[in-house]
């Protein structure tokens, strides 16, 4: 086995927008390591125009730098000619490049670690416009990252702009397979009594990953959309037409990377209940809520949903964590694994597509 790096060989930065997944990341790493303190404090100050600098406080020279963003924490302001502006997904990228910046190429190896790829919506051109993610994952390339780490891509082939470069996109599917099987102890795991479904044909990978692990079937929806018009930014959706066998009577678990507005959740809910379904669980990696949460809160009193599922991997409103419908999963104890075992120079590939631990854990949930 490769010797474990010791503690002046390892950095931690977590940014202001991950600081709390970064303190917890730190103490797990502590405790397997005995002991240590691997956090490298850092700040990134604001002029009174708006500018703003990167500083690092201790060296990082010759260490293996893991640097942790969360582009969506919007939670955050800066004041700027005297009033408080905040913090989007730009102002978070560029205060990672600051960092990048100041570490003046003197860290042994730098990985980001960006949970939710910045721009990831952006990942395709249909017409004149621009590609912002891939231009990101450039920019971070010419700099001098290693290796950029992200969960669930919006599109794993994101990859493939940088192939000589690491990105390794994470499968948060057995935390939400722990997270169910121990809320729900009735989980009946056949093709009977269980179906995962698809809300969209860019959803289906990572269904039918789950759903062969599970020995079930799936089902999808085909997202059909107005292609004569643009509302903010996209085509609007005019229905969800399911493609798949019968959903009647059965647990229903609908799988996608993000929940934006809540809107295509509700819709596929709803379809799902009007088929007959049983029970109706969501998994999403990414919980965005972007339009509050009043809607969301109709439908689960109208009983068009059982529990929300998603990761503490981006900023949490505090009142989505006193939802009777939620359950946050917690992420920190995973990157730590990360962490650890890319410092150990060993092979993280049971933990981006983690099979072996979820069979583990169905054969354990089984004969109880």
């Amino acid at each position: 086995m490769t010797d474990i790096k010791g503690k002046n060989d390892l950095g931690i930065i977590a940014l202001e927008s991950i600081a709390q997944i970064g303190d917890r990341v730190n103490r797990v790493l502590s405790e397997w390591r005995g002991g240590g303190d691997y956090l490298i404090p850092v700040s990134c100050p604001r002029f009174g125009s708006g500018e703003g600098k990167g500083v690092i406080e201790e060296s990082v020279r010759d260490k293996d730098i893991y640097i942790m963003v969360d582009v969506c924490n919007n939670s955050l302001t800066y004041k700027m000619d005297g009033a408080p502006n905040r913090m989007s997904p730009d102002d978070h990228y560029q205060d990672l490049k600051r960092i990048i910046a100041a570490c003046n190429g003197a860290a042994g190896r730098i990985t980001v670690i960006m949970p939710f790829l910045y721009e990831g919506r952006q990942h395709r051109k249909t017409q004149r416009e621009s590609l912002d993610c891939a231009v990101m994952l450039r920019e971070l390339e010419q700099m001098g990252v290693h290796s950029v780490i992200t969960f669930d891509a919006h599109d794993a082939r994101m990859q493939n702009v940088l192939p000589l470069k690491g990105i390794e996109n994470v499968s948060p599917a057995l935390q939400f397979t722990q997270a169910l099987l121990a809320e729900y102890e009735d989980m009946r795991i056949d093709g009977e009594h269980l179906m995962f479904i698809a809300p969209d044909e860019g959803a289906t990978e990572r269904v039918v990953f789950l759903a062969s692990l599970f020995g079930v079937n799936i089902g999808m929806f085909y997202k059909r959309r107005d292609y004569t018009r643009i509302v903010d930014g996209m085509n609007p959706i005019i229905a969800h037409d399911f493609c798949g066998g019968s959903v009647k009577g059965k647990d229903c678990i609908v799988i996608d990377d993000m929940i934006s507005s809540g809107g295509s959740i509700i819709d596929v809910a709803k379809k799902l209940k009007e088929m007959g379904a049983g029970r109706v669980f969501v998994f999403s990696t990414f919980g965005l809520f972007t339009k509050g949460f009043e809607k969301i809160d109709c439908a689960y009193k109208e009983g068009l949903f059982d529990r929300i599922f998603t990761t503490d991997l981006v900023y949490q409103k505090p009142e989505l964590l006193e939802k009777d419908w939620y359950f946050s999963v917690g992420m920190s104890r995973y990157i730590a694994a990360l962490i650890d075992t890319l410092s150990r120079g060993d092979s993280i590939k049971e933990l981006t597509k983690p099979a072996g631990r979820i069979k583990e854990e169905l054969g354990r949930y089984k004969k109880v």
